[in-house]
């Protein structure tokens, strides 16, 4: 796979290219969506749920915008993703080319436009007086790690939902009900241990807490936490491109 996207990178880049200009083709902001989109989401959630959930959390906007962002990252990429081999299947009917230049596109187009939208989460640091520490080196890391994870889950949807095509609209559900099992909108300490551990196995508690860690928080993340991550989405990551490259035999006549 390595040699076939060495031999395609030019056209793993144009398509990059294509899936970041074309989100937001004909749209009069384009690009300050990527921006508007999460401050929105953040309003609404800071308006509401120091209401419903009574949190007395200190800045509240930048907590939540250090996990709407990421989280959008995910469901963003996940949604993408799951039907990119579909989208394209004129394509793949005509021309041949690697199948997983597809999934990696959306991939990658997603995060440069999650690194650009981390200037929001900056902004946010500065303007409340948190500031920065030298734990934001390990930003980098962090947002590997939750790249990996969401390749693993691309490479298995994407190519699943060719045949079940029920698959992204089951997929949007977890995703959904995935969110409020999340520490997005709350922090991972109002729960007791008993029940704090049923959170943890979900990968993205990990991601989202190693984030507030480092920039929230200003401490060190839970490095043992996000290396258990990081070892399972390569064996996810493994077993999606196995199961991609088995089922891509039959693209051309399914799409």
């Amino acid at each position: 796979m390595i040699e076939n996207l060495k031999n395609y990178k030019e056209l793993l880049k144009s398509n990059i290219k294509k899936e970041i200009r074309g989100k937001y083709k004909g749209s009069f902001l384009g690009v300050l969506w990527s921006f508007i989109n999460p401050l929105l989401t953040a309003l609404v959630y800071a308006i509401i749920f120091p209401f419903i959930l009574k949190t007395s959390q200190d800045h509240y906007v930048t907590f939540l915008i250090i996990g709407i962002l990421p989280w959008n990252f995910f469901v963003t990429t996940i949604n993408q993703g799951t039907t990119t081999v579909l989208q394209n299947g004129s394509i793949i009917k005509k021309v041949y080319f690697p199948r997983e230049i597809l999934p990696i596109s959306i991939i990658g187009s997603n995060l440069v436009n999650f690194i650009i939208s981390c200037l929001i989460i900056f902004l946010f640091l500065i303007f409340s007086g948190i500031g920065f520490s030298t734990y934001v080196l390990f930003l980098p890391l962090i947002i590997l790690v939750q790249t990996i994870f969401q390749m693993g889950i691309v490479f298995i949807t994407s190519a699943i939902n060719v045949y079940v095509r029920d698959a992204e609209y089951i997929i949007n559900f977890i995703l959904n009900m995935v969110f409020y099992a999340t520490p997005i909108l709350y922090s991972s300490s109002l729960f007791p241990e008993k029940i704090a551990w049923l959170l943890n196995l979900n990968p993205m508690t990990t991601i989202i807490n190693c984030y507030r860690d480092i920039l929230y928080y200003q401490s060190m993340p839970h490095l043992k936490s996000l290396l258990v991550v990081l070892a399972a989405s390569l064996i996810l990551l493994w077993i999606g491109i196995k199961i991609f490259k088995k089922l891509e035999k039959g693209f051309a006549e399914e799409v």
